[in-house]
């Protein structure tokens, strides 16, 4: 359907630009000036009109793995040792991980 239109609507252009021929002379107050500046306005309005609309899809969506589990680790009570600096036994806190 829209190639169709397209096609109408440049024969029906060209045909009303080669019906009337005029010739343009320098002293016509402007009508060249005219003449041109609406071919360009006419053509950005048809051109947009014809272009269509722009879909764009929606960007993508990056998802950040889930963080992996934590290690089954804890805190407990070392073995016992002597300290000969504090001059006592002191039994360390240890990190086990299973």
């Amino acid at each position: 359907m829209k190639p169709l239109a397209t096609g109408i609507l440049m024969a029906a252009i060209l045909g009303s630009s080669l019906a009337a021929p005029t010739s343009a002379s320098a002293g016509d107050g402007g009508a060249v000036a005219a003449g041109i500046a609406g071919g360009l306005i006419g053509g950005a309005i048809l051109g947009s009109a014809l272009a269509g609309p722009r879909y764009y899809e929606p960007a993508p969506v990056y998802v950040a793995p889930p963080p992996p589990p934590p290690p089954d680790c804890y805190w407990t009570r070392g073995e016992p040792y002597w300290d000969d600096w504090r001059g006592a036994w002191v039994r360390p806190r240890v990190r086990v991980c299973d």
